[in-house]
Formats: structure tokens, sequence, C-alpha cells
């Protein structure tokens, strides 16, 4: 006889006991139990060889309905099967779905005959909520007990933890509710015993899925998609697509055999059947509910991309009388650091005119922090011929009414040849811009007003206001900016770090309230961009009166000769 560890993913083996060396052989018995006449498929099979070969810390992503809960269920019956002392602890987003998860591994004991000797006896624990085995120890921790992400983890002890489906789109849509799930799930590495494991099942819900951070603490993620993955999708899974469609993938195309798109498991969905789920679900959710691939989930939800920015690098007065966007590969900038979703750059123009001008106008939007963790942010926005330009954005961690505070923006207004100061009107009633005022008179004397913000959910502001800008092309970012951004943060915290950066927080934001963390710098540029963007929209209405009011003169002088024989002239301002 062999013995291992069953909780460093191995197993007690012996060749006169083919279930206790091989939890397939176990799967297959339970599958016999609970669908006559069926048989575990070769994913289920792959799921389970997994589970029992898996590392200690190890995350499964497997498409809806492949039974990855039911696998995991009857792998739970399996190890205290061979080992009945283990405490085994189950945790999802509700209380409900982790109670039917416990319930229905208390029915395979109940059950098959096979278990009859885990049947809890009169003196233990017997509920769905937890249950010990006949054979175990007395102990605080029961042999199964099943918890909600939001119940009170502490306290209880385990050897084997199971995650399933912690992340759902309630608990994970907004950036405040998963900050929140990454610090709930940090606890489980208190309750593990030593030696212990934690699996992971699951779905991802978005590019900052908690699953996709996972590999930074040492999990090890596998993933089966429905369908055999193209070369695009596949090289985006890397190393954590399952070996068993990689292999498959490879020796059909040894044999000259294309199987993209097709089912990797027929006889769980047909090609039929995945064609039909695809056009009730839509693209992008099959795309994630399925393919288990968030980029085009995330491509259709997050509106702001860098690819929509101009970089370059601006002097300070001047500016050419015309950019062009570039949007070949040529025009990809490599040396900036990137803090986009994946495949998101950042581009140079393809053109600029030779002729500089000086900028119509230079504005500054401040927006001011109290207490906490928020930031005073400040970005100045310039503008010539309709585009415009995000020439400096600062921030500070200080008090927004501090001196040191509100000299910084002054210097930089002052530097910048600000000629406004708008400040949003969020901090005591206008008291922060009343303190602006005092100190201006020494430092730089400027005009501040209280900014005109709409009274609108703030999301759904910020990308009104930049998006269209974004999407013609007509910001223009300083190159300075984007590395003083990133460089910016460097003292925080690394959760800080990614969340207090501007193209963080723009290639982040949604439309759903609360969606980041922290919107202060993105909040101080769409401040600044929404001045230019009414005052550009005041100035096209005047210029449609005055060209209306002239084609109006035009007219009564024709009408005039026509009428009078006589020759009257205007000057019109158009013509």
């Amino acid at each position: 006889m062999t013995k291992q560890n069953l909780r460093g993913g191995t197993t007690l083996s012996t060749p006169l006991d083919p279930i206790r060396a091989d939890f397939r052989n176990f799967l297959f018995l339970v599958w016999q139990h609970v669908l006559p006449n069926a048989q575990p498929t070769k994913v289920q099979y792959d799921l389970a060889g997994f589970l029992q070969h898996g590392p200690k810390r190890m995350v499964i992503e497997a498409f809806r309905g492949v039974g990855k809960s039911w696998v995991t269920s009857a792998f739970v019956c399996w190890l205290l099967y061979c080992d009945p002392q283990l405490n085994i602890l189950v945790i999802s987003a509700s209380k409900q779905r982790s109670d039917d998860f416990s319930t229905f591994t208390m029915r395979l004991i109940f059950e098959m005959e096979l278990l009859a000797h885990l049947r809890p006896t009169g003196d233990q624990r017997m509920s769905k909520v937890s249950f010990d085995v006949a054979p175990a120890r007395a102990s605080h921790a029961p042999s199964v007990k099943s918890l909600g992400i939001t119940s009170q983890i502490a306290g209880s002890r385990a050897d084997v933890l199971i995650a399933d489906d912690v992340e759902v789109l309630n608990n994970s849509d907004t950036q405040l509710k998963r900050d929140q799930l990454s610090e709930r799930i940090k606890e489980f590495d208190a309750v593990l015993k030593p030696g212990g494991r934690i699996i992971y099942l699951g779905t991802p819900q978005s590019e900052q899925s908690i699953y996709n951070l996972l590999p930074e603490r040492g999990y090890v993620v596998r993933i089966w998609p429905a369908r055999y993955p193209d070369a695009e999708r596949r090289a985006k899974y890397g190393s954590k697509l399952a070996p068993l469609i990689g292999k498959e993938m490879d020796e059909a195309a040894e044999r000259g055999r294309d199987i993209t798109a097709l089912s990797t498991d027929p006889e769980r969905f047909s090609d039929e059947d995945l064609d039909e789920r695809e056009l009730s679900y839509g693209r992008s959710g099959f795309a994630l509910q399925f393919m288990l691939d968030t980029s085009l989930s995330d491509g259709d939800k997050y509106p702001l991309k860098l690819s929509d920015l101009i970089v370059m690098g601006l002097d300070g007065a001047m500016a050419p009388s015309k950019v062009v966007w570039g949007s070949g590969p040529d025009a990809i900038i490599e040396g900036l650091p990137a803090v986009g979703l994946p495949g998101d750059r950042y581009h140079r123009p393809i053109f600029f005119d030779k002729d500089f001008l000086p900028y119509e106008g230079s504005i500054m939007f401040v927006d001011p922090s109290g207490r906490g963790k928020d930031e005073t942010a400040w970005a100045v926005v310039k503008m010539l011929h309709g585009t415009l330009y995000l020439a400096h954005v600062g921030a500070s961690r200080g008090k927004g009414y501090e001196q040191e505070v509100l000299d910084q923006i002054l210097v930089t207004a002052k530097a910048q040849g600000v000629s406004l100061i708008l400040v949003e009107p969020n901090f005591g009633d206008g008291m922060f811009a009343q303190l602006l005022r005092a100190r201006c008179q020494v430092k730089y004397p400027v005009t501040i007003e209280d900014a005109r913000w709409s009274k609108s959910q703030k999301e759904a502001r910020i990308i009104d206001t930049l998006e269209p800008i974004m999407n013609q092309h007509r910001l223009v970012v300083c190159q300075s900016v984007v590395q003083k951004d990133y460089d910016s943060t460097a003292s925080y915290t690394p959760e800080d770090q990614r969340n207090m950066r501007l193209f963080h927080q723009m290639t982040r934001i949604t439309r759903a309230r609360g969606a980041l963390a922290h919107d202060d710098r993105l909040d101080a540029v769409a401040g600044a961009v929404s001045y230019w963007i009414e005052f550009m929209a005041r100035n096209a209405d005047k210029a449609d009166t005055e060209r209306k009011q002239d084609l109006l003169d035009m007219e009564l002088v024709r009408f005039m000769e026509n009428a009078l024989g006589s020759t009257y002239s205007v000057s019109p301002r158009w013509f």
C-alpha cells in the first residue's frame, strides 16, 4: 500500500481498491447511480483527474452546464470515503447555493450502498447545513459544512475548502463590490488547516474577476471552454487552457482537420445546441458563460479606451493647427506603461501640421477631497481649433483645504498659463473655492468659479462627456501626463497604485453606480473637457445665429434691388 496525502491533491492507493486509487472510477459509480445507463463525459473525467491530482490551490473554470458542481460533490464523497477524518467547508455566493451542494453530497451518502458506512449516527450532526460521517472522531468542525460568502467564516476549520461560484454578477458588478469580495476570500487561508487545499469553481464575470487575480496569489487556473478556440482566443488562454483541449486541437491539426468552433464535449452539448445558446445568450454573453473569455464582454462594457486617445509631446503655449490620429500598428506606442484592458494601447498621431498656433484657451478643473483615501485631483485642458489637449493631471492625498495642496494647484495653473479654474462644489458648499481665491491673491491671480457640473449620476456623466470626444479622436494627451500618472502612485499600496491611476480609472469605468473605487482624477479630466464642450457648443450656436442673420440681410438686399432698382450694400460677417 502506498500512502499519500489526500489534502495535497493525491490519494490513498492500493492495488486492491481501484476506487480509492482513482477518483474517476468512483465518479463512474456515482453517475450510474444518479443517471442510470449514463457515464461521465471526457471533460467531466478530465475535471475529475484535475481535482484528484491538482495542486493545493486551484481554480476550475468550465462552461455552464458541464456539471462541475456535481463532479465536485462526488469528489467530496470520495475524499470522505478515503479519509473520514477530513473536514470539508463549502462556500458559495449565497447560503442557498452552498446548502444545495452539501444537500446533494449528503443524499449521495444516504443513497449509495458503497457509502453506507459514512452515514451519520444518531449522536452526530446531520443537516444540510453541516453533517458528520459515522467514522469521524469528535471535532468542533463537522465533516461537511456549508456557508455563504457573507457568513461568518472565522471560527471554521477545514482540510479542504471548496469555493463554488463565490463570484456572481450581483456581488462583482462594481469595483467596490469586487474589492469587498476580494477581502472576504482572504479569510479562506485563515480557516485552512496546514497542508489543506482550496478549490475554486466558477465563471468569471469580468476582466477584473477575482479568478483572474488568483494566479498572483499562487493559484493554478484550468479552463475548459465549450468550443475549441481559434488561435487568437487560444493565445489569450495561454497555459490556463485544459491540456486535454489543447492536445485534441494539436492532434486534429496534424491530421489536417480544423476543429475550431466545434463542441469540446459533444456528449454534453452538440454543435447545434451551442449555436442555439449563442443566439439566446448573445455573442458577449456566450463568450463569457461558455467560452470563459472576458475580453469581448469587457470591450462592450468599458466604453473608454486608450486606443482612442492621441498621445504626443505637447508644448506649453502652442499646438499644431491640425492633428490626425493614427490607427495602424506603426502608430502604437510601446514605451509607455499601458494600464488599460488587454490589447488596449496608446496611439501616436499619424500626422500633425508643422504650423504651431497659440492655444485658444487653458482651463483647470479641480475635484477637491475631504477626508479618507480620496485624492484632491486637478486637470488642465487646453483647446485649439476644436481639439482638446490634456496638458497636466495632478493629485494629492493631502486634505483639499491644506495650504500645501492649494499652492500645488496654483503653481500648476501659473506654469500652464491657466486663465480660469473651475472647482467642483462638492466640498463644504463652495468653501474650497473661497479658500483657493484667498490663496491665489498671493500665489497667482486667476479667475476661480464653481463648476456647473450636471447633477446626474457621476459615472454616466463622465462617460457621456468623454466618450464622444475620445471616439472622434479629439482628445490629445501629453506624453508626460501618462508617465507621471503612472509614477505618481509609487508610494501607494499595490491595490491603490492601480485604482488611483487616471488611465486605469478611464478604462474601467462603466455606467453602473459605484463602478470605480476611486474616480477623482478621471472626474477632474471630465470636468475640464465638459467646460470646452459647452464653450464650443455656445460658440457654434452663436456662429449659427450670426450666419442666419447674414443670410437674411443678403436676401433683404436682393429684394430691395429688385423692388426699387437701387443697389444696397451690406457687409455680412459670412459670405
